[in-house]
């Protein structure tokens, strides 16, 4: 038994203030495990949503927030064939990674790519694996076509607008934010639109899409937001074109205008990552693979805008919750600080 400090989600509430630190002492590794001491975790919305029981997955009481993290391996359980001790790996298993160490089965733990710190490593895989779903598999990018990234200063928008030069398309990003949309910028979005009005709603973007196209609008669109974005996105993407609805982060469903769909022969395609995984494993794995090769060669770099120590994690979800993150926030544990 080793004691561990944990950030404990003892009861469910809708106030993410409800979480306690907590100390409790973490058996050995049993057999095919691996106890890997936590250096950084990443803090994303199903985090949120699990602490207020609003998530689809509820992991039984009491839990730990954070599905993605990194750490070095410190013990490993009989029959473990994949890693040894001192080995630094990235973990992915849905809660928990807000701990100073933790064990998982062997085969929720991926080697950490070279090159990348454990902080880094702990942020890309969700966001990217979205992205590369959405872009690649379901959008079916090419090379020269214009992608409109919405929500784009966020962790999976951000993600799309660096897959989407990756891919070799023209980028055209929006955010609610100047000095948000200035950092996707620097990062080699070819345009920014900052889509918030005087009254606070969202739109007002449609017109300088079309300007920026020559009129025929975006060929891909990536739609984390929904709502009046999705309804205002119908009316800046070209023919044949495809409208990716990756989720709602304005808290409205949007209704598909049929018409459009029709005079303009686009597609509206839904994107779930980790579904798409689960139904056809074979690709899952292809997808995960092409992640980590490309994280290994240093062409995926997430941006970290807020790292806190393990002590502050209400503070960063906190940050997450009020939108004040750029890219990802993470909790780092036992010194770790990221460069």
């Amino acid at each position: 038994m080793n004691p561990i400090k944990t950030l404990l989600c003892e009861e469910i509430s809708e106030e993410i203030g409800s979480v306690h630190l907590r100390e409790i002492n973490l058996p050995d590794p049993g057999p095919g495990e691996i106890q890997v001491r936590l250096k950084a975790c990443a803090v994303n919305f199903p985090d949120l949503l699990m602490i207020q029981g609003k998530y689809q997955f509820k992991p039984p009481l009491p839990f730990a927030p954070g599905g993605e993290s990194a750490g070095d391996v410190v013990a490993v359980g009989k029959g473990v064939t994949n890693f040894r001790e001192g080995d630094a790996v990235v973990l992915g298993t849905r809660y928990g990674g807000f701990a100073e160490a933790l064990n998982v089965p062997e085969k929720q733990a991926r080697p950490l790519p070279s090159g990348m710190d454990y902080a880094k490593a702990a942020s890309f895989h969700t966001a990217y694996l979205t992205a590369y779903v959405a872009l690649y598999r379901r959008g079916e990018l090419q090379a020269g076509e214009t992608l409109l990234v919405h929500g784009a200063t966020g962790g999976v928008g951000m993600a799309a607008v660096d897959l989407g030069k990756h891919f070799g398309a023209t980028v055209i990003a929006t955010g609610g934010r100047d000095d948000k949309l200035a950092v996707v910028k620097s990062r080699g979005a070819d345009h920014v639109i900052n889509y918030t009005l005087e009254d606070g709603s969202l739109g007002g973007f449609r017109d300088e899409v079309k300007t920026l196209t020559d009129g025929r609008g975006a060929d891909v669109i990536y739609d984390p937001v929904g709502g009046d974005v999705f309804d205002e996105s119908m009316r800046c993407i070209n023919w044949g074109g495809r409208i990716l609805t990756i989720g709602f982060t304005s808290g409205r469903w949007p209704q598909a205008p049929v018409n459009l769909i029709l005079i303009k022969q686009i597609s509206v395609i839904g994107v779930r990552a980790g579904e798409y995984g689960r139904r056809d494993p074979v690709r899952g794995k292809e997808n995960d693979d092409a992640l980590f090769a490309m994280a290994a060669n240093g062409e995926i770099d997430p941006y970290i805008s807020h790292a806190l120590p393990l002590e502050e994690a209400v503070g960063a979800m906190r940050l997450l919750e009020d939108r004040e993150v750029i890219g990802k926030a993470v909790v780092t544990m036992n010194g770790y600080n990221p460069s």
